[in-house]
């Protein structure tokens, strides 16, 4: 994911601590009952890091195949569904916060990730990261290339340009205390923004991170407690602050929140430091007791920090997961990607699996299981491998392990290759990835002359692959903020809007380099303490598509399930229509009413059931960015920034037609999520002859935007 990487690069910071009880204990009382009849007591939600359920070699057991018993719990006792589907662009900070918030990052603010770039008034940009608490301006991390004047809109920027609604309001609001562990953006990310947000730039907590970086990491990063009002965990006594969300809508005054482990842990583990789920004290190499770092925050260790939460009266925990593949070494000094089925890859995937067993069975002991206790499990994106071809070709990795003469990604200077092939020396910064969005120096209009040079120039480049030998055009897709907007990418921060796009090959990671670079500009970065080779980013399926499964009261007992589609919206409502629940605001998603009995859902979502489900499904082709009509509009806005007709014709034409698609398509869409919004959540039912011409009209979009992409 490299989002403790880029959080290190840009902070140079890191720590790692807490304290909490690993003896049993007997859960504190609260109020926090849910669902239609009450029965659900506590909600687990876990988001892991690059974690797959479909082989990356077909030799080799997947991620998930190599633990059972996550796996197996998820298949045998609810619906684990294999067609789920990542937003763009794909990776942790995007997919998180759309999974959390039900909506897709136009609303949210956050599509390019785990950092980004955006203009400054002068046509420069400056550098930002994705990851900074709720409520924080859009976060700049001090750098010498970073100068003022600096955007401080919200790091959550919704539609409206307010800071976008919290997630754990609902929960808050019923009663319920909310725990997070290193959950994007609902936890403090970095101690140079969050720090004073939170607690004030002339707080002890700031002092102390002055005093002792490392320490002050530790204590404040990573864990949070949102509270419900009058709970004895967020009391002042116990260091609460107010949990201040001043654009809330229906406002939230009267709620606290505890913020690092400094505070938490002394409620979670009163009386001895908290320990992971073997045994060891949670810290980091250097000594600090705290927050592991976002990279350390392997199963053994999150899911610690869940169960201590939920024994001690916090009964939502939302948790975050490392990857697998990937040794992250000490404090994030040491990033040594695996390949699949190499030893050290295998043998992380079996301390995950004996983790989730022993969560499972700590859990049990406390009365805490299926029967009252809705299970979440996801991953926020795929990866698409880059490596050689592995050794012995048969290998399985469990009985025979995997070798590899070569991991890495693709490393290429767009700058370099668009100097040494096109003779294009535009000024253009970069936000390095597989899907490397571009900013040319000045913010020139889409249609100006430099930028469509540019476009054509990169859509025709030429590479070698170090891999195949293949000469290959390395983009496979190109989108302007036409395209962008269609894909939900422009949000209400107009700086933040790239001047294009670029999807590449699976292999390839493009930086902006510079234009003098020496022969070859493309090539694979000889082995060291920093190997990244599991690209993610791209519109590849084995990026795109991922997995959910849903344990607990109201879930049907189905298995796996691969034929119905959803994507990362879809969370939220399914998760919210369970609990009986709702939002200050109208989601993206739809309810997967599929997999749940008809006694968990309103009478609303049971009415007229043929024609609702139709309706949500064309919704979702018509909507999703991975649905039909998105990727329609990605072929057709690759034709027109590739074409080159006289006066732009080509251009100009398809994105005129794109452009009045996508107006029409977010207008529809409006219309059907509301229904859906108040089916779900108002207890209204839709109206039949509205739904079947809405679902025409769907039907009718998708196929211009299918016709304008094959055109």
């Amino acid at each position: 994911m490299k989002r403790g990487f880029v959080v290190l690069l840009l902070l140079a910071m890191v720590g790692a601590a807490f304290v909490t009880n690993q003896a049993a204990s007997t859960p504190a009382a609260h109020t926090c009952a849910l669902g239609p009849d009450g029965r659900i007591k506590h909600v687990i939600y876990i988001q892991f890091d690059n974690t797959h359920f479909r082989r990356d070699n077909p030799n080799v057991p997947s991620d998930l195949e190599q633990m059972p018993h996550l796996l197996n719990f998820l298949k045998g006792n609810g619906s684990f569904m294999t067609n789920d589907h990542t937003v763009l662009i794909s990776h942790t900070a995007t997919g998180i916060l759309t999974s959390l918030t039900g909506v897709y990052p136009d609303r949210m603010g956050q599509p390019v990730s785990n950092s980004l770039r955006y203009f400054k008034p002068d046509g420069t940009t400056n550098s930002g990261v994705s990851f900074a608490y709720w409520t924080a301006p859009l976060f700049t991390p001090p750098s010498p290339s970073n100068t003022p004047p600096f955007d401080t809109t919200p790091q959550m920027i919704n539609e409206n340009g307010k800071i976008a609604p919290a997630p754990w309001v609902p929960y808050t609001r019923a009663g319920c205390d909310v725990g997070s562990v290193a959950t994007a953006n609902t936890v403090l990310e970095n101690t140079a923004i969050d720090i004073p947000t939170v607690f004030g730039a002339d707080s002890p907590e700031a002092k102390e991170v002055a005093a002792d970086p490392g320490q002050g990491f530790a204590d404040f990063v990573g864990i949070a407690v949102h509270c419900a009002q009058g709970s004895d965990t967020c009391s002042t006594h116990n260091n609460g602050r107010p949990d201040l969300l001043p654009d809330e809508p229906g406002g939230y005054t009267g709620f606290n929140g505890l913020f690092g482990t400094k505070y938490v842990n002394p409620v979670i583990s009163p009386n001895e430091p908290l320990k992971d789920l073997d045994g060891n004290v949670i810290k980091d190499a250097t000594g600090h007791i705290g927050f592991p770092g976002f990279d350390g925050v392997v199963p053994s260790r999150s899911l610690a920090f869940a169960a201590a939460m939920q024994e001690h009266g916090i009964p939502i925990t939302y948790i975050y997961a490392s990857d697998a593949h990937d040794n992250h070494g000490v404090a994030g000094e040491i990033h040594i990607a695996y390949g699949p089925g190499e030893k050290g890859y295998v043998d992380q995937l079996h301390a995950f699996d004996l983790s989730f067993q022993k969560f499972f069975d700590r859990l049990a002991a406390h009365g805490i299981d299926k029967s009252n206790t809705l299970f979440v499990v996801t991953v926020e994106e795929g990866d698409h491998f880059a490596g050689s071809i592995p050794s012995p070709a048969s290998c399985d990795g469990v009985t025979t392990p995997c070798t590899y003469s070569q991991i890495g990604e693709v490393n290429g200077s767009l700058a370099g290759l668009l100097a040494t092939q096109k003779s294009n020396t535009t000024s253009f910064t970069v936000h390095s990835d597989m899907a490397p969005t571009v900013y040319v120096k000045g913010n020139p209009a889409p249609d100006a002359a430099v930028t469509r040079q540019l476009e054509r120039d990169m859509s025709s480049l030429n590479t070698l692959n170090p891999y195949t030998g293949a000469s290959e055009n390395p983009s496979v897709a190109m989108i302007d903020p036409i395209g962008e907007k269609a894909e939900h990418m422009v949000t209400a921060d107009p700086a933040r809007t790239p001047t294009f796009t670029m999807f590449a090959r699976g292999e390839y990671f493009f930086f902006a380099g510079a234009p003098n670079c020496t022969s070859p500009c493309v090539f694979v970065p000889p082995p060291s303490n920093q190997t990244f080779a599991w690209n993610h980013g791209g519109i590849q399926p084995e990026i795109a598509n991922t997995w959910i499964g849903y344990v607990g009261p109201g879930v049907k007992r189905t298995g796996e399930v691969d034929n119905v589609w959803t994507d990362h919206t879809d969370i939220r409502p399914t998760i919210l229509t369970l609990l009986g629940l709702k939002d200050d605001y109208v989601h993206d998603g739809r309810a997967v009413v599929e997999q749940l009995s008809d006694s968990a859902v309103p009478g609303s979502l049971r009415s007229h059931r043929d024609t609702l489900l139709t309706l949500a499904r064309v919704y979702k082709q018509l909507n999703a960015p991975f649905g039909t009509f998105g990727l329609a509009s990605v072929r057709a806005s690759t034709k027109a920034l590739a074409s080159n007709t006289p006066n732009d014709a080509t251009y100009a034409w398809i994105e005129s037609q794109l452009d009045q698609l996508t107006q029409k398509r977010d207008a529809l869409a409006a219309q059907i999520r509301g229904a859906l919004n108040g089916a779900e959540f108002g207890g209204q039912a839709i109206d039949e002859q509205q739904a079947s011409d809405w679902i025409d009209q769907a039907r009718l979009l998708i196929h211009q935007a299918q016709a304008l992409g094959a055109s």
